[in-house]
């Protein structure tokens, strides 16, 4: 499987026209296949009353400015919108974009309990939830909760009326049209990284997407890929059927160490890195982004 290379713009610290404009540049970068925001409400890092543009709006608006690149967040924080909600709007961003949709998504902002080890105090989701009044939950009910979320949104997608009843969500008469343009509804990719998070990506999932370097070395991720191949055989699909994604952060001056982790991705079987850079917001930016790592990370991958 060929590699791909897509470009991450993590919405903290950066305006739309920034964004905007970085999007319509990789729409003309035929090495770049894809585009990702995330899903935020608050800076994670930097000023913390630094603005932030909210997820899906944005990728809505970008939808309509470019005309090739697919398209997504990653990923989805399944805490900040109700199931059916997100099922809507995920199809209207489908036909806005002419069927260009990933559905990137994940448990979101979870807290362990202190007495199971957790830090109230370290957890960025913490004071970002408080904000906007969003009650946090325990990491196996998140887990849960993404499971029937995942559910929903084939229904969603493929039936023309349904009802449900979960553990957590009671639907009734459900409709969704119009349907996405992609025949079954969009991909779906799954941000995890603990086992029984990965036990949904086995079951569920056409991509799985892992943080790389810097925050995650290569020899993590293979062993998280690992326990993903055992997960993905004991339910039954072919671990070659989910699709092996990463993000590397690029450093201003990392366009070395950048390549060299994706090679060893590669490597180890990923074939999708998504690559982000806070350089690509400067004049000549994304020029150096695909000159200096994507490219060469495409020639490698060749070899």
């Amino acid at each position: 499987m060929e590699l791909k290379i897509g470009l991450k713009t993590s919405l903290m610290h950066v305006s739309y026209e920034d964004v905007r404009r970085v999007w319509q540049e990789a729409d003309e970068m035929t090495e770049i296949a894809d585009a990702w925001l995330w899903d935020h409400l608050l800076p994670l890092a930097g000023d913390r009353g630094g603005e932030v543009l909210e997820g899906w709006t944005t990728l809505s608006a970008l939808a309509a400015q470019t005309s090739r690149l697919r398209l997504g967040l990653l990923v989805t924080s399944n805490r900040l919108r109700s199931p059916a909600l997100l099922g809507k709007m995920a199809s209207t961003v489908d036909v806005i974009s002419g069927g260009r949709l990933v559905m990137g998504i994940g448990v979101g902002g979870t807290v362990q309990p202190p007495d199971a080890g957790g830090v109230l105090g370290e957890n960025p989701a913490v004071a970002e939830f408080a904000a906007y009044g969003i009650p946090l939950i325990r990491p196996g009910e998140g887990i849960a909760r993404l499971d029937e979320t995942v559910r929903i949104l084939r229904k969603m997608w493929t039936e023309e009326e349904f009802d449900y009843q979960g553990p957590f969500t009671t639907l009734v008469g459900t409709r969704n049209a119009p349907k996405p343009i992609q025949p079954a509804g969009p991909p779906l990719l799954i941000g995890a990284w603990g086992e029984r998070a990965l036990r949904v990506v086995a079951e569920h999932a056409d991509i799985w997407n892992i943080p790389g370097p810097p925050h995650n070395t290569v020899e993590h991720v293979a062993a998280r890929s690992r326990i993903l191949d055992r997960l993905c055989e004991a339910a039954g699909r072919d671990p070659s059927d989910v699709e092996r994604s990463v993000q590397v952060i690029v450093a201003d001056d990392g366009a070395a160490e950048a390549r060299k982790a994706i090679a060893e991705l590669t490597a180890v079987g990923v074939r999708h890195v998504v690559v982000g850079s806070r350089r690509q917001y400067r004049p000549g930016g994304m020029t150096w982004l695909v000159e200096e790592v994507v490219r060469p990370a495409h020639e490698t991958s060749r070899i």
